[in-house]
């Protein structure tokens, strides 16, 4: 099978524009006949597939940047949401924001639909739904139109564009390290199932932790939560998932949860059990939400600095816009997370 061609290959290759491409791939009678023809067959022999994302745009700037988020009812989301439209507002441009729900078709039909003419580029952060089947065609497709695609938080290597991650190993190192200074032994960490990127690699910085101090692993103490349980319509179950895993290791004197939800859930169910915390059971959490420090206890956790993620996805996103380069030059820019210790630790 031939590989795929992007249009700025077929310009380069055939010593046209990108919007010659475009217009002859379209049958634009602007084009000549001849170049028309020529650009229809390379991109025949290899195997071009024009879809209408983003077809229309190199030449029309629309000063909107579109974002995709896989849900909006999170204070991290929000708060990098905050931090795109700071650096946007500044440049002059403004935002439109569509929710995935962590649904694959909604990411899809999000994208083609905002980019069929309304925004020169994209920040987005990867449903849970695209990232268990690994179906990234919605992402290669925009890119090989000549669309700049940021991603943030949720990421993937396979799809070649800028990325602003925090450092999710190092951050549950920092967690898990806190709780064995505290002198907890049995440390249990409740997390995502694997194809969750973030989950995945909070889960090994657990791992690692433990490694460091000569503390063998119990696969009975790692509780990797469904997708359905996040939802709001499950919480009773995952409440009762996490008071399975209390109940029956009631040796856990430490818990370290990879989002707030779970971190939360697990001091509900701790007091519920009538274990004291910090005193029985530390737990921290990841993702410094309002509701971590609101909480009763206020939860420890480990802070990703959402807006400045936010900030740096939007100036890198801007930055290739309007500086357009022959070279792709990509870039992953990592933000250090920061262990804001409060009442759930001692």
């Amino acid at each position: 099978m031939k590989r795929k061609v992007t249009l700025k290959q077929i310009a380069k290759e055939l010593d046209v524009s990108i919007s010659t491409v475009s217009k002859a791939l379209r049958n634009s009678k602007e084009i000549s006949e001849d170049t028309r023809e020529k650009v229809q067959a390379f991109a025949k022999l290899y195997n071009y597939k024009p879809n209408n994302i983003a077809l229309s745009l190199k030449n029309k700037k629309t000063k909107t940047i579109g974002i995709i988020i896989p849900e909006i009812v999170h204070h991290f989301f929000s708060k990098v949401i905050r931090g795109i439209e700071l650096v946007a507002n500044k440049r002059g441009y403004n935002v439109i924001v569509g929710l995935s729900n962590e649904s694959f078709n909604k990411e899809v039909i999000n994208m083609e639909m905002l980019a069929n003419g309304s925004i020169d580029g994209f920040i987005l952060s990867i449903s849970k739904e695209t990232l268990l089947q690994q179906d990234y065609h919605h992402f290669y497709e925009t890119i090989n139109q000549g669309m700049p695609i940021v991603m943030f938080d949720r990421v993937v290597n396979d799809v070649r564009c800028d990325k602003v991650i925090v450092d999710d190993l190092k951050g549950s190192k920092k967690a898990v390290n806190k709780l064995i200074e505290n002198g907890c032994k049995n440390i249990a960490i409740i997390t995502t199932k694997d194809y969750v990127s973030v989950g995945k690699l909070r889960t090994q910085g657990y791992l690692e932790a433990l490694e460091d101090h000569k503390i063998q692993p119990k696969s009975e103490l790692i509780l990797k939560i469904v997708e359905e349980l996040d939802a709001e319509d499950h919480l009773e179950d995952l409440e009762a998932e996490i008071e399975c895993l209390i109940k029956n290791n009631p040796e856990i004197d430490g818990v370290f949860a990879v989002n707030e939800l779970y971190a939360l859930t697990a001091m509900k169910v701790a007091k519920k059990l009538k274990r004291k915390i910090p005193a029985d059971i530390q737990v921290i959490g990841f993702t410094d939400g309002v509701l971590s420090k609101h909480a009763t206890p206020s939860l420890t956790t480990v802070s990703q600095h959402a807006q400045q993620m936010g900030e740096k996805a939007a100036e890198l996103l801007i930055d290739n816009l309007e500086h357009e380069e022959e070279e792709e030059h990509y870039k992953t820019v990592v933000i250090e997370t920061e262990l804001i210790e409060r009442e759930s630790t001692k």
